[in-house]
């Protein structure tokens, strides 16, 4: 069931009364019976199980006496939670998605990743899977995504302007490599500076405030010491924020050892000043204890992809360690590493490789469905540096959220009134997929609906 409400129309507001759930820390997920209020795609009220809903509701409206309101009740079953935000994810890999988890990372990228790729050439192309991908994401309910290009700057930007019409939050990066590249996809250093200037222009001629640009070495691996240090000036005179891949595989790591002559990962990216607190960090299965302090110091984030670095068979990411460093984590579907586009089988992907660890190291706890969602949605809003805006339902953010339908006749599970509104919630968490996700809304307009996304 999908409710018709935009509050993208002038003059016009809506009110949610019914369940919602958001993670204001990682301690504090907050399941209640409330009811949420949007004016111009922001929420000016949020209340948790008010005495009288009907008295609120008169506050809010003569408050905003000229405002036309539209309420909607939600029924049993059915709760809001904010969209999911995915911080790594590489949009031309979609095709490739459920091939070649036969082989580690680096003969991955030679014998499927650089290939589908070096098709972007064609921006036909592009603009043909683009749409696609976009369309696939907000289904799945990621309202923001932090994208992955390739070299090519015309096709990344027909990824903008996909991310554009669909009306999706996103950082889109126009890649960088210029050193141990495929011949055949590889640019010079001049190209590649030359290139990220006129993607960052074109995206900002976009004139769309969610679409933003990120600047994008694709790993110490492609990138030689002279381009990073040119891309981290251009990221700082511009105050963007920086993506690329950090310790994902064993071999990987030694050979940027002996690329670096004996450098961490780390450190080759801190001297080349990359490492900022705008700068996301994927994988960071192999980070030393010295390395996560200079991340935390740095202030950084490291995107944690379970389902990739299983399916690639990469390793498994010591969450907690990481966090006992005090270094910030958010989650990744990493697609096409990872076979999956949803943040829902991200999430239990990181809940099931904790539980891995767990049995390795009984001193670590296994994650929870509450950290889990917690990284999906508030801890990725910090990593962006957007947690005054969006990650949760508070006064004054921005209102992107998905309306989950649990209700019997949409759920594979009867939630029936035996159930807790917990209960309802975990239920999604563990067993629910995009058919669940009844309506996605970002920044308070309805992107997608279980009536429109066929």
């Amino acid at each position: 069931m999908a409710f018709s409400v935009s509050s993208d129309r002038q003059g016009s507001g809506f009110i949610f009364t019914g369940t919602y759930a958001h993670s204001l820390s990682p301690e504090q997920l907050k399941i209640v019976n409330g009811l949420i209020a949007v004016l111009d795609g922001k929420i000016v009220a949020a209340e948790e199980s008010p005495c009288d809903k009907d008295a609120v509701i008169a506050s809010i409206k003569s408050k905003y006496p000229d405002i036309k309101w539209e309420t909607v009740t939600l029924k049993p079953g059915q709760f809001l939670c904010p969209g999911f935000i995915d911080l790594h994810v590489h949009a031309p890999q979609f095709p490739n998605a459920g091939l070649g988890y036969d082989l580690p990372l680096l003969d991955w990228l030679q014998k499927y990743t650089y290939p589908c790729e070096q098709k972007y050439s064609d921006v036909k192309h592009a603009k043909y899977v683009y749409k696609n991908v976009v369309d696939k994401m907000l289904r799945c309910g990621t309202t923001t995504a932090c994208y992955f290009g390739t070299i090519h700057r015309e096709s990344t930007l027909e990824l903008a302007k996909a991310v554009a019409l669909a009306g999706q939050r996103a950082f889109i990066g126009k890649v960088n490599m210029n050193f141990g590249c495929p011949k055949n996809y590889s640019e010079t250093l001049e190209e590649s500076l030359e290139e990220t200037n006129k993607f960052i222009s074109e995206v900002s001629e976009l004139k769309n405030p969610l679409v933003k640009p990120i600047i994008t070495p694709r790993f110490a691996v492609t990138c030689d010491s002279k381009l990073m240090a040119e891309l981290s000036k251009i990221a700082k005179a511009n105050s963007l924020h920086v993506q690329t891949h950090i310790s994902e595989n064993a071999s990987e790591v030694e050979f940027v050892k002996k690329l670096f002559d004996g450098k961490s990962y780390t450190d080759v990216y801190d001297q080349a000043g990359l490492l900022t607190n705008r700068t996301l960090l994927a994988h960071g299965i192999y980070l030393s204890d010295s390395e996560l302090d200079l991340i935390r110091e740095r202030g950084c984030t490291v995107v944690h992809c379970p389902n990739s670095n299983v399916s690639l068979k990469s390793g498994i990411c010591r969450v907690r360690r990481l966090q006992k460093h005090n270094v910030n984590v958010g989650l990744g579907t990493d697609v096409s590493g990872g076979y999956s586009a949803s943040m829902l089988n991200c999430m239990r992907s990181a809940i099931d490789a904790s539980i891995v660890t767990f049995f390795q190291d009984s001193q670590s706890s296994p994650l929870t469905y509450n950290d889990v969602f917690y990284m999906a949605t508030t801890g990725a809003a910090i990593a962006l540096g957007m947690e005054n805006k969006i990650g949760n339902f508070k006064v004054g953010k921005k209102f992107d959220a998905l309306l989950i339908d649990m209700s019997e006749e949409i759920s594979l599970f009867n939630s029936d009134d035996s159930l807790s509104n917990s209960e309802i919630f975990q239920k999604f968490l563990y067993t629910g997929d995009d058919r669940n996700i009844s309506s996605v809304y970002v920044n308070g307009v309805m992107v997608k609906s279980d009536a429109t996304s066929n």
